[in-house]
């Protein structure tokens, strides 16, 4: 018997398919409305008014409350209720982030810090209330378009009236379904300077701007479109060679987090410090206590690698533009907010425009109605509409001169003007009051055909009410690149078993090669000739027979390596010099052409480009006359490391023996000093210093009237705003200062050399007063000194003397002696100058 299966069981499933399809459209509205929502009420601020809906409706609920007075943060909570259809506490914690920024809400209580991330306290512990810079350019009922609440018991502002690019001074971070926003905030003085700027058609540039101050490097903010960012930097400073402490914080990173990365970092080995205490209280100060024998600059360089020191931000500006989300970069956000303010100050002076000329109409109806005594013409009028003919009849003759036409309500307040006023009336006092209203109402249409001007006025008159104290507090620098390779302390020892072929830092019975950080890359030479680059660990094999293993650099351009290898090809013993400054790691490369049976006969390792002489021993069946002889391989060219390399010998060889050390074939490394970053370089980048040797001293003058000799190292660094003098150090060179002395009150010039020769460690070379300071500093047995000194302070005028530093001082003076007074005061600059040697022309006799 055939079973019965239904309908839909058998094929027939169109019904359960639209069902699906029905609830599967369903799903796809709900999550478009749902995604919609989050986007427009929640998420991504307006462009109107730089707010959130949340946000909005505080200030529109603050507004209400507004007395002048502080109000419980709880109350303010409650009243935000009304319009805002969510829970309390989101309510509670955007009035808290609002409060932080210092802007918009004048707080009262404990209100948290956004450097420690402590918290508020609770809302009924804490108050708030309205800036007086809010009450200036949030509102304005006249111009704001109203919307019911959610429940249409209240009516609440679609956007309010802000007169000001808050969106960009504020900043904003949000996170939408499918998108999410991050605008940077920025400086409140730069805002209204860039506002005016563009209104008056000049360029002009935005950078963020950040509460926790610090560093920032803008050189990839790309106008904070998508894909740009900004790199943020604390300011560390070294008090001494045990401490190093950090002033400030990176824009989003509270003192908490930042003391955590330090530890964790200082765990895994890559920065060695003793302890770390944070007396962060009024001002930020987080004490990183070094180990003994570690460099502070090599400690600040770690810092910013490894910990929170240093933070990347990505700025993503999305906002709400004719309800919908766009992309936009700060500088279009800024014309867009500026064209706005201008529309709306337009908009109040048609309002204003507008109530005048009402109050000039009137004025002058009530002038008319009681000095042509029309108010008596009623009496005998029996109906209220009598009244109103004969009032609009008495007003006849004088009608030509008002704007508009008189309306019954014109002449219905006439008649509600009170016999005492008609009594007391003052023709005087109403044609004053009609000319002042007529000489604002003359100054607003002045606006309204300057609008510009107007508006340009208006952030000029909001800069000089606001901006003292709003100064910017991140320093804008450009950031050097740091090398994480370069800085990381050494947290490992490196091993290697020659025979077997193993590396790495657990081989700890076999033979110790160098200290290493686990970041290291490691170079590796074998005796048949073959050599790579591979990244340090635990136990890595690199091939049997190791010849040489050392720690790695990339673009490394001092370490040569000096080789002879057989080339079965020709027979010939070939001889070459070469650096590793690139190479694909983990690949196999070779000293020799790759022949089957190459071979290299000698290797040696110079990190500083010497170059050896070697013993070449022929074998005894060798036809040549010499069968022993020494080579240098000074003689030879340092090329690349695929050369071929020089012929040696064409006789078969023995041995290839060292014989003696040789002098560097490279000469002095060439180094620059970079002011932006205050750091050396190879690179090119800043003022060259001078060739540098590598047992060569560094020579640094301070404006606090100290010096310090160290060794030279591309980790030094310096801050340029207190260095006077940065360059090789030579004993004999003579050091010229010209430097001012608090004490007796004085200028004086001193030539003097260099009598210490310990590194490391800052030496006085003025009395070392409070108040004494180094001027300017140069290096040299003979120089011209010019000098600018003021011949009136409040003018600036200055005048110039020319001195030849020999000639002023003869004779050098200790270190510590103030040297030959100047009689010229108030010294703005004093500028050293090569003495231009004399050319004798030779006559022929």
């Amino acid at each position: 018997m055939e079973e019965n299966i239904p309908e839909n069981e058998l094929g027939n499933n169109e019904p359960a398919m639209q069902d699906a399809i029905a609830v599967g459209g369903l799903f796809e509205n709900w999550f478009l409305e749902y995604a919609s929502y989050v986007i427009l009420e929640r998420a991504v601020p307006s462009i109107e008014d730089g707010l959130k809906p949340v946000q909005r409706r505080i200030f529109h609920a603050m507004k209400e409350m507004d007395d002048g007075r502080f109000n419980k943060v709880a109350n303010i909570i409650g009243q935000t209720m009304q319009y805002h259809p969510h829970g309390d506490a989101s309510i509670g914690d955007a009035i808290v982030n609002l409060g932080q920024k210092n802007l918009l809400i004048d707080t009262q209580g404990n209100w948290g810090d956004v450097r420690t991330g402590d918290g508020a306290a609770a809302p009924r512990y804490i108050e708030a209330r309205l800036s007086k810079l809010a009450l200036d350019i949030l509102f304005n009922p006249q111009t704001t378009d109203w919307q019911l609440s959610y429940d249409g018991r209240k009516r609440e502002p679609v956007t309010l009236p802000v007169k000001f690019p808050l969106l960009l001074a504020q900043g904003v971070e949000g996170i939408a379904v499918g998108l999410s926003t991050s605008i940077l905030p920025h400086n409140f003085c730069e805002l209204c300077e860039a506002s005016i700027a563009h209104l008056q058609n000049k360029p002009f540039e935005l950078y963020p701007d950040f509460l926790t101050a610090g560093m920032v490097d803008v050189s990839e903010y790309k106008d904070g479109n998508r894909g740009g960012k900004v790199r943020v930097r604390a300011h560390i400073e070294d008090v001494d060679k045990k401490m190093v402490v950090i002033k400030d914080l990176p824009y989003g990173v509270t003192s908490d987090k930042l003391i955590e990365s330090i530890i964790k970092a200082s765990d895994s080995g890559k920065i060695k410090i003793k302890k770390v205490i944070d007396n962060t209280a009024k001002d930020v100060e987080i004490q990183v206590h070094l180990a003994p024998g570690v460099s502070p600059d090599i400690t600040i360089d770690a810092l910013y690698a490894f910990t929170l020191c240093q933070n990347s931000v990505s700025p993503n500006a999305c906002i709400i533009i004719a309800d919908k989300p766009h992309f936009v970069g700060v500088s279009d956000i800024l014309k867009i907010c500026t064209e706005q303010t201008k529309e709306l100050l337009r908009r109040e002076l048609e309002i204003r425009k507008a109530e005048l000329m009402e109050k000039i109409l009137f004025s002058s109806l009530e002038k008319i109605f009681i000095e042509n005594r029309i108010y008596r013409d009623i009496e005998e009028c029996e109906t209220w509409d009598a009244v109103i003919s004969t009032i609009d009849k008495g007003l006849e003759p004088f009608k030509p001169q008002f704007y508009r036409v008189i309306t019954t309500d014109d002449i219905v307040r006439l008649t509600e003007i009170k016999i005492k006023r008609i009594s007391k009336f003052d023709g005087f006092k109403a044609d004053e009051l009609i000319r002042n209203l007529e000489k604002e109402l003359a100054e607003t249409e002045h606006h309204l055909n300057h609008l510009k001007e107007y508006t340009i006025a208006w952030y000029k008159d909001l800069l000089k009410k606001y901006g003292k104290g709003r100064e910017r507090l991140t320093e804008i620098r450009q950031f050097d690149n740091i090398s994480a390779v370069v800085v990381a302390a050494n947290n490992q020892k490196l091993y290697v078993n020659r025979a077997d072929g193993f590396l790495g830092y657990s081989l700890k019975k076999d033979e110790y090669i160098c200290d290493c950080s686990d970041l290291d890359d490691v170079i590796v030479f074998l005796k048949n000739g073959t050599y790579k680059v591979v990244k340090i660990g635990e136990k890595v094999f690199v091939g049997k027979n190791v010849e040489y293993v050392w720690v790695y650099r990339k673009g490394d351009e001092r370490t040569t390596y000096n080789v002879t290898y057989l080339d079965t090809e020709t027979g010939h013993t070939m001889v070459k010099r070469f650096q590793v400054t690139g190479v694909t790691r983990d690949k196999e490369y070779t000293v020799h052409k790759g022949g089957k049976n190459d071979k290299m006969t000698y290797f040696s390792a110079n990190p500083n480009g010497e170059a050896e002489i070697v013993t070449v021993k022929l074998t005894p069946a060798s036809t040549a006359r010499n069968k022993i002889f020494d080579f240098d391989f000074s003689t030879v060219a340092i090329k690349g490391r695929a050369a071929g390399g020089n012929i040696l010998t064409r006789y078969p060889v023995k041995e290839v023996k060292f014989k003696a050390k040789g002098k560097s074939t490279l000469g002095g490394q060439e180094v620059w000093y970079d002011a932006a970053v205050g750091k050396l370089n190879t690179t090119g980048h800043g003022a060259k210093l001078a060739d540098f040797e590598p047992d060569d001293l560094i020579l640094a003058v301070y404006k606090d009237g100290t010096y310090e000799l160290d060794a030279f190292a591309l980790t030094n660094r310096y801050d340029n705003e207190q260095l006077r003098y940065l360059g090789k150090f030579d004993k004999d060179a003579v050091v010229n200062l010209v430097h001012y002395e608090a004490g007796q009150k004085a200028w004086y010039f001193k030539r003097f050399l260099i009598d210490t020769t310990t590194t490391g460690k800052r030496f006085q070379c003025n009395s070392g007063e409070k108040g004494s300071y180094i001027l300017s500093a140069a290096i040299g047995n003979e120089l011209n000194l010019k000098v600018d000194f003021y011949t009136d302070l409040k003018k600036k005028t200055t005048q110039s003397v020319d001195f030849k530093t020999t000639v002023l001082l003869p004779k050098e003076v200790g270190r510590t002696a103030l040297g030959a007074r100047l009689m010229q005061q108030n010294i703005a600059e004093a500028v050293f100058t090569a003495v231009e040697k004399e050319v004798v022309e030779e006559t022929e006799g």
